[in-house]
């Protein structure tokens, strides 16, 4: 790690934390890219310590240069008016540490930049992962309890969502911090909620029912490993376990649910 806020563990990540160092002895403009969740504006924070500034908004982000001498531009690919913008820099030379989900032109990022960050989605960093999850279960354990437990995290317990990067990530650990702690009235109270807001279409009951069957069969899958010892274990008939399984196919493409 650079710090306690970058994580960087993986190649890709250590290279992104090392040229964030050597920009914070620098005065040098520099552009992070990368997919929304992969940390760019805590890099970027990590460089220097300034005003966020939203590249959308270009009035914002034209007079804000008049009254500082360094600015953090998210989003700098939605700027509307590259060249207003250049215009504005040679009246208000202010060193900008911008960020971007889209690779630019780079007539574009010649001019306004001196150094380039590129930081890949974690599904990429497979050695962040770990210290993120880590991370955000310590996170939820002081949110949710009050303590400051360090407890580790077993991501292989963990359904890991790493379709938004650490938004998504965060957003399984937390949930499964939270299941962790549920009682029985818990689960039930949920899944009431849940329902209330389904029913109402019409053969209510016989479309709901695979939110009871589902999780209980990949349960069963996880702790007995077979159809053969699902079917003894939950005292039902393999063939009417199979077809239930076809009927929720869509739920269990895997190989692992085939025997």
């Amino acid at each position: 790690m650079i710090n306690s806020n970058f994580i960087a563990n993986s190649h890709s990540s250590k290279e992104a934390g090392r040229l964030a160092n050597l920009l914070k002895n620098l005065n040098l403009s520099a552009l992070i890219i990368g997919e929304r969740g992969v940390g760019k504006t805590t890099l970027a924070q990590n460089i220097v310590d300034a005003n966020i500034i939203d590249g959308e908004d270009f009035s914002t982000l034209v007079r804000a240069l008049g009254s500082n001498s360094t600015l953090i531009v998210k989003n700098f690919d939605k700027v509307s008016n590259f060249i207003l913008l250049k215009d504005s820099l040679k009246t208000n030379p202010t060193r900008i540490i911008a960020t971007s989900t889209k690779k630019l032109d780079e007539k574009i990022t010649d001019i306004f930049f001196g150094l380039k960050i590129v930081i890949p989605p974690l599904s990429e960093r497979p050695e962040d992962i770990e210290a993120l999850a880590q991370k955000f279960y310590e996170e939820a354990i002081n949110i949710f309890t009050g303590n400051n437990d360090k407890k580790p995290v077993n991501i292989k317990e963990i359904n890991l969502d790493l379709s938004a990067n650490a938004y998504s990530l965060k957003r399984s650990v937390y949930s499964a911090f939270l299941v962790e702690q549920f009682e029985e009235k818990d689960i039930l109270n949920l899944l009431e909620r849940f329902l209330m807001q389904r029913l109402g279409s019409g053969d209510d009951y016989r479309k709901l029912l695979y939110l009871f069957d589902v999780p209980l069969l990949k349960a069963g899958f996880k702790k007995f490993h077979s159809q053969l010892a699902i079917s003894k274990n939950f005292g039902l008939n393999r063939n009417t376990l199979r077809k239930k399984i076809s009927e929720l196919h869509h739920f269990f493409k895997s190989d692992e649910y085939k025997s």
